[in-house]
Parts: structure tokens; C-alpha cells; sequence
């Protein structure tokens, strides 16, 4: 949810500062200056400059941006590389692009942790480097946590020539994410993901790497995304980065992870069957993906909810599908698994007493709902 001094500055905003920032007047610069003012913070969070930041309405369309971006304004390189695990703003746009004939994809080998495989992406490389415009691998994981090892697909790029992009929308506020130190060209995340408003990303675009518009029509965010500016969003949005930058510099990882791993293990202690999707990775503090066999997981997503437990099962884009998760079944996860698995995620704001009150719902639900299938089959 959106911190109360987020609320609080989007408020002001849209009370105070309603004018057009792409206007002359005082009431458009006012809004101007508010508008600047976010993408420095947005910026420093992930230590870029504040002209490398395009702000959007949404991580979907920054991932849009880069991907079709790229591949416009690098005609001559007809290779876009990237994995079956990726969240669906980046797996089927990339689908969609081969299908229109803008690219070929080439999809990169994972392991059944969902880490990827190094040496099968250098050998792509070994091959293909010439033609690849663009690399996107996520940061870490929506579904499952994962993370991938950013600095050294970022070093193996730059040893080979291709551009990298990354959806950096679960690591961007939960882990230090400096471009910089990572050498991406490209950075999706999102504000909401650090208690900032909804609707509202931006798309880090590294200086001197080609981009072409997708939004075609103003001038605004240096003429690489046209449409009046979400003024009382990014206020929010920059709000959120500063609170952010200022937890991550005293917070301490460890302790987080340790707050999931007593989640998990309270789980498992009650129910032996539940499985880890992703457990044999290195993962992010916030994110746990538990599979309960013999149910369905919109039933477990559904029993927690009565009870104030909120989970989702896959991504929370994908709501409303009966189908198993695409990413977890690209693992070689069992479909009826897949298919009874639900994601639970942590805050910075989480205690341990949630933790433990969460752990025991959880498992009550599941042996509910295991009295109830059992009960039927009967």
C-alpha cells in the first residue's frame, strides 16, 4: 500500500499544482518543477541521472518501450534474446514482436531453480552477437523470488557488444539497484512496488543508447514518451524513492530473508508436502512461492482472503486465469503443482508476529480445503 506521506504529497499536488507542466504559465511551471523534482529522487534511487529517466504509466508499457524500442532503432539487428520465465509484460511482447516480423526470439536455458544458464547464453552470444539488438532478463523473479545474477549478464553484454535490459520491477526499492555498478542499458520498475502509487513506472534508458518513441505526439519526456505527465503520480512516486533510498541504507537483508525463511518453515513444519518453487536459488527477501498438492490455488487464494491473508497465484496480472503459471511450468514444475501454488509476499513493513499469524492461517486453509476434497472424493 502506498505510504501516508505519499498519499499525503499526492494530495497537495492535485490540490495545489493542477496545472499542464508542458505549460508557459505559472500554475504549468509550478507543476514543472514537481514533475523534475521526482525524477531526481526516482533517479538517485537507482543511480542514474535524472535525464535517464522516462517516466511511464506502467512497468508493461517501460518494458513495451525498451523491447519495441530498440528494435526500431537498431533495424539491422533482428535478434531479441530472452526467457520463458519473464513476467508476461516482457515474455509476450516478445511473442508479439516475433509474431508481427519485427524480431526473432531466441530463448535462454534455465535451470529447474529458475536461474538462468551463463553458459548458454555466452554461446548465443558466441554465435549471434552481431544480430542481437537486445538482451531482457529480469532482475528478480515476480513469481518466485529468484534472483539473476544482473552484474555478470550485464559484463558478459558489454564483452560481446549487445544491449541489456532488465525488468528490475521486484529488485528496484527491496535491494540496492544501482545501474551504474550493474552496467545495464535499460531498467523497468514501477513505483507501486515501493509503496508508491499505482499506474505510474519509469524506464531507465542508459545515455547514448538508441531508443525509439512508442508514444508519438508531444514533446514531453525529451520526445521518448509523448502524453501530458501524471503530475500528482510521480510527486507520489518520487516521494516513495526518497523513503525508499533512506530504509535501504539502514535495513538489513539478512533479517528480512530470516522473517521468509521462519514463514516457510512454519509452513512446512504444519504441512510436510508443501514445496518451495525456487527454494534451491538465491532469492529476494520479500518473495515466497509455496505449491500444496491436491488443491487448486484460486480455492487457497480465495480461504485465505475471508481471513485477511492476501496471496495470488502466479503473477497478480494474471487474475482471473484457471491455468497454471506459464514461468512455473517453464521450471518443469508438475502441472498439478503449478497449478496449486500461490504466491506470498513480505513488506518492509512485515513483523514477526505477522509471520507467525499468517504461517497459521495458511495452514489452516490447506487442511480445510484438504478435509473438503477429501470429503467429496468420498
Amino acid at each position: 500500500m502506498p505510504l501516508a506521506e505519499v498519499v499525503q504529497a499526492m494530495r497537495e499536488s492535485l490540490s495545489n499544482n493542477w496545472g499542464n507542466p508542458s505549460s508557459v504559465h505559472r500554475f504549468g511551471q509550478a507543476a514543472r518543477v514537481q514533475v523534475e523534482q521526482a525524477r531526481e529522487h526516482v533517479a538517485q534511487l537507482v543511480g542514474a541521472s535524472a535525464r535517464e529517466i522516462i517516466f511511464c504509466s506502467s512497468a508493461t508499457e517501460s518494458a513495451a518501450l525498451a523491447l519495441r524500442g530498440v528494435l526500431e532503432a537498431h533495424p539491422s539487428r533482428r535478434l531479441l534474446v530472452t526467457s520463458k520465465l519473464e513476467h508476461t509484460a516482457v515474455r509476450n511482447m516478445a511473442q508479439h514482436l516475433e509474431a508481427t516480423g519485427l524480431c526473432q526470439v531466441i530463448w535462454v536455458e534455465h535451470a529447474p531453480s529458475g536461474e538462468i544458464h551463463m553458459e548458454h547464453l555466452r554461446g548465443i552470444f558466441k554465435k549471434n552477437a552481431h544480430e542481437i539488438a537486445l538482451v531482457s532478463l529480469m532482475a528478480v523473479n515476480n513469481e518466485t523470488g529468484v534472483l539473476l545474477p544482473s552484474p555478470s549478464v550485464a559484463q558478459l553484454c558489454q564483452e560481446y557488444g549487445v544491449l541489456f535490459h532488465t525488468d528490475a520491477t521486484q529488485a528496484v526499492g527491496r535491494q540496492s539497484f544501482d545501474v551504474g555498478n550493474i552496467g545495464v542499458d535499460f531498467a523497468t520498475f514501477s513505483a507501486h512496488k515501493l509503496h508508491g502509487p499505482k499506474g505510474v513506472a519509469a524506464l531507465f534508458a542508459r545515455r547514448g543508447a538508441g531508443i525509439s518513441p512508442q508514444l508519438v505526439g508531444g514533446p514531453q519526456e525529451r520526445d521518448r514518451r509523448a502524453g501530458t505527465e501524471n503530475v500528482p503520480g510521480l510527486v507520489g512516486f518520487g516521494v516513495a524513492a526518497q523513503a525508499a533510498g533512506a530504509w535501504l541504507s539502514q535495513c538489513d537483508p539478512l533479517a528480512l530473508a530470516a522473517l521468509r525463511d521462519e514463514f516457510e518453515k512454519l509452513v512446512r513444519t504444519s504441512i510436510p508436502d508443501a514445496v518451495i518453487n525456487g527454494l534451491a536459488a538465491p532469492r529476494v527477501w520479500n518473495t515466497t512461492n509455496i505449491a500444496f498438492a491436491h488443491l487448486e490455488a484460486e480455492a487457497i487464494v480465495l480461504a485465505l482472503s475471508k481471513k485477511e491473508v492476501f496471496a495470488s497465484a502466479g503473477a497478480a496480472c494474471s487474475t482471473g486465469s484457471l491455468e497454471p503459471s506459464p514461468v512455473l511450468l517453464a521450471m518443469g514444475v508438475p502441472y498439478a503443482l503449478a497449478h496449486a501454488s500461490v504466491r506470498l509476499s513480505l513488506s518492509r513493513f512485515t513483523t514477526r508476529q505477522e509471520i507467525t499469524q499468517a504461517a497459521a492461517i495458511v495452514c489452516e486453509c490447506v487442511a480445510q480445503l484438504r478435509a473438503r476434497t477429501s470429503t467429496a472424493v468420498r
